[in-house]
């Protein structure tokens, strides 16, 4: 009896090792099927994809005639000054709550309409978010502007990412939203190069869109709406992107239409705002080199003459927002030679609603 007991537990002591070694298959088995899950859900919007118009507005754009353009990183709702982001270094992956990506997003609705607008561009619209609780911004966003024409264009679309593991940033879904007082006679969403490799699980679907408006001469004002890439950008990715939206801006121009480029161009606009904002600082990050102005089409230019000098219009979320914040323009607006620049100002929010603080121009077509 004492020999068979001996056995058994010589045989249980060889067994042990299968434990742990089933675990970590299991563990393996769950990583392999989620990674095949990621790459079989990837998938790109085509290019050239018709967009919908919602709203009944029937005006076009007279000339010699002042209006307001404002351009509107919302930040999915997320960004209050205390939000700090996980792929920034900061800690949070989701908005703080519910309530807080309607407040933050109302918020962000409110300042635009508070600048008497007839044209808004926003970014990083949440329309069915893990990260903003589902929320759909887009519909708020346009019941503030009930008598504007209205386009969205997605420019994000992930699968469930299960990073980071304690609160996995999940699946988004987010859009570039145009507002219009005028009437948007046509819409195209242009599907930007993006990343190659796994760096492109990061950066899906990016795009500008492109709405058409009618002008009292018979031509047409030509309104881009651009996020251009952040996170896992090369130099060659982001010259690339911007080379194709020159192109289509050169193009427009070349027909005699208006164009007028605005949104998050995630390059230092001004082109000096890295160092006068942030004096001493050794911080360098991809999404804020200088915009390189010798790929400007001619017939172009920068609105950065600014009427009451430079305000940041982000902010690094790597720390609550504070004087010690790095802090950038990257937002702004390109326009053709034919339309005339009578205003242009980064407003200064203390970004209490995102991380990006909206930019104005005031602009007449000639």
């Amino acid at each position: 009896m004492e020999n068979n007991a001996n056995l058994a537990t010589k045989s249980k002591q060889k067994r042990w090792w299968r434990i742990p070694l089933c675990i970590v298959a299991a563990l393996l088995c769950m990583v392999g099927v989620y990674a095949a899950y990621v790459f079989l859900s990837y998938s790109r919007i085509p290019d050239l994809q018709e967009l919908s118009i919602d709203g009944t507005a029937a005006v076009p754009a007279l000339l010699d005639t002042e209006y307001t353009a404002v351009s509107y990183n919302v930040g999915f709702g997320a960004y209050t000054p205390e939000f700090t982001f996980f792929m920034d270094g900061g800690s949070e992956s989701w908005a703080a709550s519910k309530d807080s990506v309607i407040a933050c997003v109302q918020g962000s609705a409110d300042t635009a309409l508070s600048l008497d607008p007839d044209l808004v561009l926003f970014q990083e619209v949440d329309t069915d978010s893990t990260r903003s609780y589902h929320v759909n911004e887009a519909d708020i966003i346009h019941s503030a502007f009930p008598d504007f024409d209205s386009v969205a264009a997605v420019n994000y679309h992930s699968p469930f990412l299960m990073y980071p593991l304690l609160q996995p940033h999940g699946a988004s879904n987010s859009c570039l939203l145009t507002e219009s007082v005028f009437d948007i006679t046509s819409a195209i969403r242009r599907s930007l190069p993006i990343s190659t490799g796994l760096k492109k699980l990061i950066d899906l679907d990016r795009c500008y869109s492109i709405a058409r408006i009618p002008v009292e001469n018979g031509k047409e004002l030509v309104v881009i709406n651009a996020h251009l890439s952040a996170y896992g950008t090369d130099a060659a990715q982001g010259e690339a992107q911007l080379e194709m939206l020159f192109a289509d801006m050169a193009a427009e121009y070349e027909k005699g239409n208006y164009v007028l480029c605005g949104g998050d161009f995630n390059h230092d606009f001004p082109g000096y705002s890295r160092e006068e904002l942030n004096p001493g600082t050794d911080e360098i990050f991809s999404w804020c080199q200088p915009l390189p102005e010798e790929l400007l089409p001619d017939g172009f230019s920068l609105c950065a003459d600014y009427a009451e000098g430079l305000v940041a219009s982000t902010r690094n979320t790597n720390i609550p927002y504070s004087a010690d914040s790095f802090t950038v323009v990257l937002d702004g607006f390109i326009i053709s030679d034919n339309v005339l620049c009578t205003y242009t100002q980064v407003v200064d929010t203390g970004f209490q609603y995102s991380d990006h603080n909206p930019v104005v121009l005031r602009f007449v077509l000639q």
